[in-house]
């Protein structure tokens, strides 16, 4: 037993574990740089990166082909805090060598919380326009907002995981269950034939549904499109069925209807994320090369506030100079709209600055590893000369 632990150190610790995990490395990147044209780069990071086990579906089944980043990484960063406890000793000639594997092992936990922790969202805003939430550019939810009361809407958001799997859904706030009929992950609409009846299945009954259908599409994994899901939601109250409805993105206003006594107003959106702060499209400007329609620059001049007034300021988001607020991240993204529109991308990464910490402490090492070479050098040819 104690052979085989010692055999199992003396392989974690080992330099031909680095060199095969490094080859490891280059694989998994060329074959997701490769598979990038298909998946786009969200898909692929999720695919390759932020796994244990890279899956390849062949013949309708998913095989365990290729460890993933998880697995690559977690094992470097084994192999390199083993190296340093059971083969390195602490010399001063050696400090530069030791900053320059902290700076590593600093940089493999670092892309490890920003795979966990990293959040990204889309803040779309019209000239004029306030908001002060951003949403998902991937995920959806249903929202059934209370709108009884002029002063007040309540909103119960239900997320898209219990959507996904068909379940009932029984909100404390809410006087009726939802019952989830049919979801579509991505879909297109289309005005309901004159030859299809409203007893056909798959048809809604209440709200827009009796005019509209909803088509299951592929899923889409281009940066430029995103997926827009489809639901048919059927709402039971205490007194039985108060209908189905067909709820998607796609649709521009949430459709409304009255049960328990109380106004309601329901609608699938993208997952809202709000904020304790506002943010007001003044100006958003499309600079192009004189002469051509090449661009040049794209900025949108924004006001920054806050409900208790502290905060009020304008801001200018151009390309590489984003907005860093409240550990938040706005860069400027695209527009829409004919110029009209600006679209912001918002990221949410606390872990942000670890990557600049660690290539600072590499170079630092590699440096100071390089100095005590030189300078030990020229100490051997004063002492020759």
């Amino acid at each position: 037993m104690l052979t085989t632990l010692k055999d199992l150190r003396d392989l974690l610790v080992s330099l031909k574990l680095t060199v095969v995990l490094i080859v490891f490395s280059i694989i998994l990147v060329m074959a997701a740089t490769l598979d990038q044209v298909n998946l786009g780069v969200w898909v692929v990071q999720e695919k390759y990166f932020r796994t244990f086990v890279v899956f390849w579906k062949v013949g309708g089944v998913s095989l365990a082909v290729f460890p993933g980043g998880y697995s690559i990484g977690g094992l470097l960063l084994i192999n390199l805090l083993g190296a340093h406890i059971y083969r390195f000793k602490w010399e001063w000639r050696k400090v530069g060598i030791w900053f320059a594997h902290a700076g590593l092992i600093l940089l493999l936990i670092g892309e490890l919380l920003s795979g966990l922790m990293q959040q990204d969202f889309t803040l779309r805003l019209d000239q004029g326009q306030t908001k002060n939430y951003s949403e998902s550019f991937r995920n959806i939810e249903l929202a059934i907002t209370d709108t009884t009361d002029p002063k007040f809407d309540e909103v119960v958001a239900i997320p898209e995981r219990p959507l996904a799997r068909l379940e009932t859904i029984q909100h404390p706030k809410l006087p009726f269950r939802v019952v989830v009929k049919t979801f579509f992950p991505n879909s297109t609409l289309s005005m309901r034939g004159p030859m299809l009846g409203t007893e056909a299945p798959g048809i809604a009954t209440q709200g827009v549904g009796p005019q509209v259908i909803a088509t299951v599409k592929p899923l889409t994994y281009k940066e430029d499109e995103r997926n827009i899901p489809s639901a048919y939601i059927e709402l039971v109250g205490a007194e039985g069925s108060l209908g189905t409805w067909l709820v998607s993105p796609a649709l521009e206003e949430p459709q409304t209807f009255t049960a328990a006594g109380r106004t309601w107003k329901m609608d699938l959106r993208f997952a809202r994320h709000y904020r304790p702060f506002s943010l007001t499209l003044l100006k958003f400007s499309h600079d192009r090369y004189a002469g051509t329609d090449i661009p040049k620059n794209f900025s949108s001049r924004i006001r920054l506030t806050t409900p208790d007034g502290r905060d009020d300021r304008e801001v200018l988001i151009y390309m590489n100079n984003p907005l860093r607020y409240a550990g938040l991240t706005f860069y400027q993204a695209g527009f829409e709209n004919n110029d009209s529109t600006t679209v912001l991308q918002v990221v949410r990464n606390p872990s942000w600055l670890i990557p600049y910490i660690a290539c600072g402490v590499i170079t630092l090492g590699l440096l100071l590893q390089f100095g005590i070479h030189l300078a030990g050098f020229f100490t051997k040819r004063r002492a020759a000369a």
